[in-house]
């Protein structure tokens, strides 16, 4: 059962206080490239990950990681090239947690949907509008998908539409189900229609997907978990010999060869990360 907050409307609605909106700020300038989309990724994981900081701050606060990581390290083994590793590996530490706090918050919001779909449908089928029915529905439902649907309805109170206050929701929370909610308000509020049985519909069909990501998530397990060991077992190496031999990097540094071969390892390494990452993303997306 959804638990009831406090009334949310606190001003009149007016059309006039629509054109105050500001559009949401971030590193991405829209220019096109590589770097402007690392820049985009990044506010959506600022955004998506709903950590209350600037982008600014959490970006400051990865390069103290990485520099109080590879300092501490140097300071205790006196090696120049581990530090470095451990510097980089410290600076990603900031960006982990957020994509764990991400991962986290959407599975919430998506368990969340069903009930927020059959709540949309009962207050729609006691006579009120769309725009009052969203207005309750906001103000009755839970974090973290309440904290979003607030937002919306207080563009509705400044004067915005339904579609159009909702238009960002997908970016907003990474949950791409969102779609199918946000067309069935915006065609009802443009053509009409039986939005309580289309919000029914949703409902069940958000049901039906949550259990089959769930089935997909049983049935391959295996094959996420040797992705997984793929990624660690070359560093559980690397640290065995080191522990067996604290000499054992100065060694293969000795040599051109040795260099070569491990920053060509590293590389690698880092690829294929990134590689079994973005295809675990993909089986687990909302």
């Amino acid at each position: 059962m959804i638990a009831p907050n406090p009334e949310l409307r606190t001003i009149p609605r007016d059309v006039a206080f629509s054109g105050l909106l500001k559009e949401e700020i971030g590193f991405n300038e829209g220019t096109g490239g590589t770097a402007d989309a690392v820049n985009g990724w990044f506010d959506s994981l600022m955004l998506q990950s709903g950590i209350q900081t600037a982008p600014s701050v959490w970006l400051a606060l990865c390069v103290l990681s990485g520099i109080s990581c590879g300092g501490l390290f140097f300071v205790l083994t006196d090696r120049l090239v581990m530090s470095s590793v451990m510097a980089a590996l410290g600076l990603l530490l900031p960006i982990v947690y957020a994509l764990v706090l991400k991962s986290r918050r959407q599975a919430r919001i998506m368990q969340q949907l069903p009930l927020m779909a059959e709540e949309m449908a009962r207050f729609a089928r006691t006579g009120r509008n769309v725009e009052h029915a969203f207005m309750m529905l906001a103000a009755d439902t839970p974090s973290p998908l309440g904290n979003e649907l607030r937002v919306s309805a207080r563009r509705i109170e400044m004067g915005m539409d339904v579609g159009s206050a909702c238009r960002d929701l997908v970016q907003r929370t990474g949950v791409t189900t969102l779609t199918m909610f946000t067309a069935a308000l915006s065609v009802n509020q443009e053509t009409g229609g039986d939005l309580i049985q289309v919000l029914e519909r949703l409902s069940t069909a958000i049901r039906d997907r949550l259990h089959f990501v769930a089935r997909q998530r049983a049935a391959t397990i295996s094959s996420r978990l040797g992705s997984v060991m793929m990624i660690t077992v070359p560093i559980i190496v690397i640290g065995f010999y080191v522990a067996r031999d604290p000499a054992y990097l100065d060694k293969l540094f000795a040599s051109g060869w040795g260099r070569s071969s491990f920053w060509t390892a590293v590389a690698l390494q880092l690829v294929g990360s990134l590689i079994v990452f973005r295809i675990l993303s993909r089986t687990s997306r909302f």
